[in-house]
């Protein structure tokens, strides 16, 4: 991530009360971004193709049946009682992740009708909650062109059991086992550090430490408003988390923790390092997103391109009214900086320039899909030179083929435990497109399949 020297801060004649340290250097080409042909990407040098059919997934136990039109989740068959899901979120009024006004959240509650049996496994039938979820992934960090390395991933498969009350509420659903009290998740974050690595090194440490606490505190909340704000209880609880968990780490990194086991009387870097934060947990019935800055998520599903999370960029409109509104300056300098100096309004640290930089999150809480196919983390090291679009498409395809090559030599069984290859092969893939397509920046990706099984069929 680029941030501007003490000597561009003093060119757009700005004091600051703590300067800004010369550690990054400029570089004019961030905003810079150029469109692939067809044999750049992949799309088309490999001869692979998968049928329609053979694009869903394929679960031989299982009858599952898609809700209505407006939904894509799949959900068991022979139903009787019904009840509402999990908030399906979308972004409007957004493009590759960037908008000028900010993300417009459209809400639907989808109604489904759920098997009504004691013992649903008895005849084959399971819930989107009941099915196995495998951490099928693989990522991929890299210096680029830049001197120092900045960037910091982490992936941990088998995060955490997470009370089931997060994805369903309290109304709860018939048909799902009583036993069934926890949902396996995978945890998978990228950070992207400026001015020093130190932040984003903590982040990767320390971040999905600090969830697992906030998630153990959570209380429930019986549909009763928090602080006023009324609406779906499962995306209040899963915003305070995630709001929680950012902030504390700011804090820890601030060396303003004064309590628990990481409490910090030292800063854990200077006044000018910080880093931006995307991070997702990922379970068989949902994929959450937490954003801080200008990382990205996105998800494939099926043909369309979904972004889970809108960059925190100075021009966006609530961004640059926020900031102008507590005393900040955005101004144009090589793209729009908060006081001419970080081009992001969002990030953990940066004690310089708080109370404009926040370390606050947006969340997305989002049901899976039978025909989600693959979710991308990165940091704009890849995003600067390639667009959502493009990213989804290649790392899709990457799978694809590294599948077609390699997949009767690589047994189910081992799916799952470890990096995954063929989620590895498109994260090699993308990061090493993403460098002779120019990219000036570290580049980190993760790629998690989403499928848990494939088939395949060839050309004869």
């Amino acid at each position: 991530m680029e941030q501007i020297t003490p000597a561009v801060a003093v060119a757009v004649s700005l004091t600051l009360d703590n300067p800004v340290s010369e550690n990054t250097p400029l570089n004019p080409d961030t905003e810079s971004a150029t469109k692939p042909d067809m044999l750049e990407t992949g799309l088309v040098s490999e001869n692979v193709q998968e049928s329609e059919e053979d694009e869903i997934l394929s679960i031989t136990t299982v009858n599952l049946l898609p809700l209505d039109p407006t939904s894509n989740l799949a959900l068991p068959l022979n139903t009787a009682s019904e009840t509402s899901l999990p908030i399906a979120v979308e972004i409007e009024g957004t493009e590759n992740g960037c908008s000028s006004s900010g993300p417009t959240i459209k809400a639907s509650v989808v109604a489904v009708k759920l098997s009504n049996e004691k013992d649903s496994n008895k005849s084959g039938v399971k819930s989107v909650f009941e099915l196995d979820c495998l951490p099928l992934w693989g990522s991929v960090s890299v210096i680029g062109h830049r001197p120092e390395m900045e960037d910091s991933v982490m992936a941990v498969p088998d995060f955490m059991k997470i009370p089931i009350k997060m994805f369903i509420g309290d109304s709860g659903i018939n048909g799902i086992s009583q036993t069934l009290t926890h949902l396996t998740s995978h945890f998978f974050g990228v950070y992207d550090g400026h001015g020093g690595s130190q932040v984003a090194n903590y982040c990767r440490d320390r971040l999905h430490l600090a969830l697992v606490e906030e998630l153990k505190n959570v209380k429930d909340i019986n549909n009763v408003p928090i602080n006023g704000i009324s609406g779906d209880t499962r995306q209040v609880q899963w915003e305070k988390v995630f709001t929680d968990c950012f902030l504390k780490v700011d804090e820890e990194v601030s060396g303003k923790s004064q309590s628990g086991a990481h409490c910090n009387s030292q800063p854990v870097a200077a006044e000018t390092v910080g880093s931006t934060a995307v991070v997702a947990v990922v379970c068989s019935s949902h994929i959450i997103v937490a954003n801080c800055g200008d990382s990205r998520a996105v998800l494939y599903r099926g043909k369309e391109v979904v972004a889970l999370s809108v960059d925190h960029k100075p021009n966006r409109e609530d961004e640059y009214a926020r900031i102008e509104a507590s005393g900040g300056k955005v101004i144009p300098w090589n793209g729009h900086r908060v006081f001419g100096v970080l081009a992001m309004s969002r990030a953990i640290g940066d004690r310089y320039l708080k109370p404009w930089i926040i370390p606050e999150p947006e969340i997305m809480f989002v049901p899976r899909a039978r025909e989600d196919e693959c979710l991308v983390l990165a940091t704009d090291g890849l995003w600067d030179v390639m667009t959502n679009e493009e990213v989804c498409e290649v790392a899709r395809k990457r799978i694809l083929i590294w599948h077609k090559k390699n997949g009767t030599n690589y047994p189910l069984a081992d799916r799952g435990r470890g990096v995954d290859l063929a989620a590895q092969a498109a994260a090699d893939y993308l990061s090493n497109l993403a460098i002779q397509k120019g990219s000036k920046d570290n580049i980190s990706i993760i790629v998690v399949d989403l499928k848990a099984q494939r088939k395949f069929k060839s050309k004869s």
